[in-house]
């Protein structure tokens, strides 16, 4: 299997790619000539870290909730349209774009799931295990990449944009709920643990799951060599 990321075929088939596809590719066509894809990857950052400030932020006052939405927006922006920028200027750079694109992906995840940590309205365990289930389904998402030759970012129809939009809608509610605990059998629970616990635990099932699959697939297809 060939390791030139150019030739891995890319699979993102997401519920939202209807209206991504052709807002990235306007975008892309109205970008200044000064504009570049590293730009764009450092302005995705700069969106994560808006993120994370403003949660801690948070703590002081929920409307830096609304601002943390911002910020998904201009991780969005910048993450989302480095490599279409660079596709619809053929300015491709295969090796040094995969490289650089998904080493920062994992820094601005970190930044978003433990940002929710450092608020008052996720305990920073619960935001812990939501980012250990991302960056397993990112282990397998390379690997995956490398045997197969196939970059499939999209399981269920969701993707990193529906994960934004699922984290937006949470700083919705951490703002309406706001940071008080209510009373299980368990003891008190921050609302929103409920809710970020519940996406670690289906990162790790899609995790396991694909795992799995991958396996039985590829045993089927590479054979132990026969005894001498």
């Amino acid at each position: 299997m060939s390791t030139d990321p150019k030739e891995h075929r890319r699979v993102n088939d997401i519920l939202l790619g209807p209206l991504e596809r052709p807002a990235l590719q306007w975008l892309a066509a109205r970008q200044p000539a000064w504009m570049t894809p590293d730009k764009l990857t450092a302005i995705g950052t700069f969106g994560g870290l808006v993120i994370f400030v403003s949660y801690w932020l948070s703590n002081f006052n929920p409307a830096w909730l609304w601002v943390a939405n911002l910020g998904l927006v201009i991780n969005w922006y910048g993450d989302s349209l480095d490599g279409t920028l660079a596709r619809y200027r053929n300015i491709q750079r295969p090796k040094y774009g995969f490289f650089i694109d998904h080493t920062i992906d994992g820094l601005n995840e970190m930044l978003v799931i433990l940002g929710m940590g450092v608020s008052p309205y996720v305990s920073f365990n619960v935001a812990a295990m939501a980012l250990i289930g991302y960056l397993l389904m990112s282990v397998y998402v390379y690997v995956r990449t490398f045997v197969t030759g196939v970059f499939k970012i999209s399981y269920g129809k969701l993707g990193p944009t529906e994960g934004r939009v699922i984290i937006g809608l949470l700083n919705v509610g951490m703002f309406f709920l706001g940071p008080r605990a209510v009373q299980t059998p368990w003891g008190p629970v921050l609302p929103l643990d409920i809710a970020v616990a519940a996406l670690a635990a289906l990162l790790l099932a899609m995790y396991l799951g694909n795992t799995l699959r991958t396996a039985r697939e590829l045993s089927g297809i590479d054979r132990p060599p026969a005894a001498q």
